[in-house]
């Protein structure tokens, strides 16, 4: 009997998909049980981040010993992996679309409760040139760093490779934290008007997504000291360095608009 080779990957029985959804729900959950101050909802959405962060490792450390190991992940396989991660990218795309839609909803067409201006009477909105501007500079040339990266490791220049791509870590940090000194010195909170709700929205939303792509920064980091990335299967790496440009794309266009067109 001819015996054929199946190119394709039958994922075995995992408790982390599961478990990961939970706790994500948990992780909403809390974080609005902080924004109404809820009695210990920091101490849940502590634990829930902790229990989050170390389910994800362990998913993530069945997915490489099926890569690295197992040798699991066909050509077939990665493409498939990659049209999945782009049909992710394509759903957050659709949701920051409906943020800015409710932004220009707002600002286009003031309530009176507003006063029928925009931005509203009270409130000191941010310039625009100054920290803005500099973080703008520091996420485009993240970007920059991070394509650096990726053509060295596809010339298999392994050490230039990692040297942008810990300067391209260093950038992602520094826009974190500037992006703290922001919110700690605005003149206003979430709480004030539909401005301040769709300013620390839009812009919480997309410091999640860069906290979440520095972690895939960092995991391809150590992946790449330990040559986890050869030239055929590059496609963690890969996949990190789309939601990282996802991430730049998106804050320029936040930036144009909220910051600039919105003052």
């Amino acid at each position: 009997m001819l015996k054929f080779s199946n190119p394709f990957h039958l994922v075995g029985n995992s408790p982390w998909p599961f478990v990961i959804s939970i706790l994500l729900l948990d992780f909403f959950i809390s974080f609005l049980s902080i924004i109404y101050k809820l009695i210990s909802a920091s101490i849940f959405f502590f634990w829930t981040i902790i229990i989050l962060v170390l389910s994800i490792s362990l998913w993530f450390k069945e997915i490489f010993n099926e890569s690295l190991y197992k040798g699991e992940h066909t050509k077939i396989v990665n493409s498939n992996l990659l049209i999945g991660f782009l049909l992710f990218v394509v759903s957050e795309i659709i949701i920051f679309f409906s943020l800015f839609l409710a932004y220009f909803y707002n600002s286009l067409i003031p309530s009176v409760e507003l006063g029928s201006e925009w931005p509203p009477i009270g409130i000191n909105i941010l310039n625009p040139f100054g920290i803005p501007l500099l973080n703008t500079a520091i996420l485009y040339f993240s970007g920059i760093t991070m394509t650096i990266s990726q053509n060295y490791l596809l010339n298999r220049n392994k050490i230039n490779s990692l040297f942008f791509l810990f300067i391209t870590l260093i950038l992602a940090f520094s826009f974190s934290f500037i992006q703290y000194l922001e919110y700690y010195n605005a003149s206003y909170s979430i709480y004030d008007s539909v401005y301040g709700t769709n300013f620390f929205i839009l812009t919480g939303f997309h410091g999640i997504h860069v906290i979440i792509g520095s972690l895939l920064l960092i995991i391809s980091f150590f992946r790449l000291i330990l040559n986890h990335f050869q030239t055929q299967h590059q496609i963690g790496y890969i996949i990190s360095g789309i939601y990282w440009h996802f991430v730049d794309v998106v804050w320029l266009i936040l930036y144009g608009f909220l910051y600039c067109w919105g003052a």
